[in-house]
């Protein structure tokens, strides 16, 4: 823990705070202001801390290579915290309001991902308000480390994360992009696997339909001819498919998906041209839609519209990691069964031996891709609720993979304890969390506590 007098008084409040919600009974939750959670809880109301005082970046060494930062940081504010001093967090996920702690409790990936892991792999150490009420400083080696390598992916219930120490690479003023386009399936991934060799400082790339297949490498460069501007006007996906290369300042490459959330922006109209003037380049950005899918969720105007037009819905916001051997065939069973598009892509770099983490369990020395798709399927058909992501679900199984649990998920009790290792999950939950003052993770990530 720093030796840093206001973090101390700020950890000291939220002992206090979490020892009163405990004693009140219930069961323990945290209160965000923002959430990139992308299910619907059907649980009773919990005791929730408010730990949104937990939002500075503490320290930045650059010689070391680490920043110190609170867990309620979002990463709009770390990365204007580390540009200044030359560098940025080894991993910063795709949009702004995603938070450190939320980064780690869940699954966070960008582009340097293939090189640099998943953002728990750039995690050096940890203090986490564990539900029993204690703080504690976890590190890979020391006598929390099972609490280290199982925080990843538990989503809350083994505690929240109030300062991490994760790893930070340093840049440069600039961003060039490469943009090369694939008609095979087979050779495209072939592509990918052999740019993670490459020098490349970032490398994803798109999947417009089964013939257009875009990857991007880019690296970092002290000079550009111009830099492109996409946080209007323009929109960044369409330029893989308009331009063979491109510039970008290193801050707008890192934030390059953040203004139309990717593509998703396109179901609230603001790739609109008159929408996105009205608009203003000031609300073009994740946290504006994330306000309206909540207000959309509450109200059901889509669930409405949809009920008038005759057809079904599901929602399947998936993010899908498979061994990169098998890529091809799983992208083939996405377009075949699942039909939504585009499709983001993303290597992730091969575990290295050693403990992993446990509950996001993935075979060291093998190369994993992200597939991401993000929308609501359509049919005119009437299907049992969550037919087409249990459907991916298995297929991901199937073929060694694993996906993430910020959405819905359907995995009965015995799957989802095969692939997320629960009876390891389990032994750590039982040590931080003795009177069950949070949720188990099946709870909340399947049953929706």
């Amino acid at each position: 823990m720093p030796d840093d007098g206001a973090y101390r008084a700020r950890v000291d409040a939220a002992v206090a705070s979490a020892a009163a919600a405990r004693d009140a009974g219930g069961t323990l939750g945290v209160h965000k202001r923002t959430s990139n959670l992308f299910r619907d809880r059907d649980g009773a109301p919990k005791r929730l801390l408010d730990l949104s005082a937990f939002d500075h970046v503490v320290d930045v060494d650059t010689r070391a290579g680490w920043v110190d930062v609170e867990g309620l940081t979002t990463y709009e504010a770390l990365v204007d915290a580390t540009l200044p001093h030359g560098v940025m967090p080894a991993v910063v996920p795709q949009l702004k309001t995603i938070t450190v702690g939320g980064a780690i409790a869940g699954v966070g990936i960008e582009a340097t991902s293939f090189r640099q892991g998943l953002v728990h792999d750039t995690m050096l150490e940890l203090d986490v308000l564990q539900p029993d009420g204690r703080v504690v400083t976890a590190t890979p080696d020391n006598e929390h480390a099972d609490l280290f390598h199982a925080f990843p992916n538990s989503y809350g219930t083994l505690g929240y994360a109030l300062r991490a120490r994760v790893r930070t690479l340093p840049v440069k003023h600039y961003v060039h992009v490469r943009h090369q386009r694939f008609s095979n399936i087979a050779a495209y991934f072939d592509a990918v696997d052999a740019a993670c060799d490459g020098d490349a400082d970032f490398v994803d790339g798109v999947v417009f339909d089964a013939s257009t297949l875009v990857l991007s490498t880019a690296r970092f460069t002290d000079d550009a001819p111009h830099a492109s501007d996409y946080t209007y006007r323009n929109i960044y996906y369409r330029s893989l498919l308009a331009r063979d290369e491109d510039w970008l300042t290193a801050y707008g490459y890192l934030w390059r998906w953040d203004t139309d959330w990717f593509w998703c922006s396109k179901n609230l109209g603001a790739q609109n041209p008159l929408v996105r003037t009205l608009l203003g380049r000031g609300r073009l950005n994740s946290r504006t839609y994330t306000k309206l899918m909540r207000w959309n969720s509450r109200v059901g105007l889509t669930r409405w519209m949809t009920r008038m037009s005759g057809r079904s819905p599901e929602s399947i916001i998936q993010d899908l990691d498979v061994p990169i051997a098998h890529a091809p065939e799983f992208l083939r069973f996405l377009l075949d069964a699942i039909g939504i598009l585009p499709i983001w892509i993303c290597p992730i770099r091969a575990a290295p031996p050693g403990p992993g983490f446990t509950v996001y369990p993935m075979t060291p020395g093998v190369r994993y891709v992200n597939l991401g798709l993000w929308d609501v399927k359509r049919t005119d058909e009437t299907y049992e609720r969550g037919h087409f992501n249990r459907m991916i679900e298995a297929e991901v199984m199937r073929l060694g993979g694993i996906k993430s649990l910020y959405s819905d998920s359907y995995f009965s009790r015995e799957a989802f304890a095969r692939a997320y290792n629960l009876a390891g999950y389990e032994a750590v939950k039982a040590r931080v969390d003795p009177r069950h003052a949070a949720l188990g993770l099946y709870e909340k990530c399947v049953l929706r506590k």
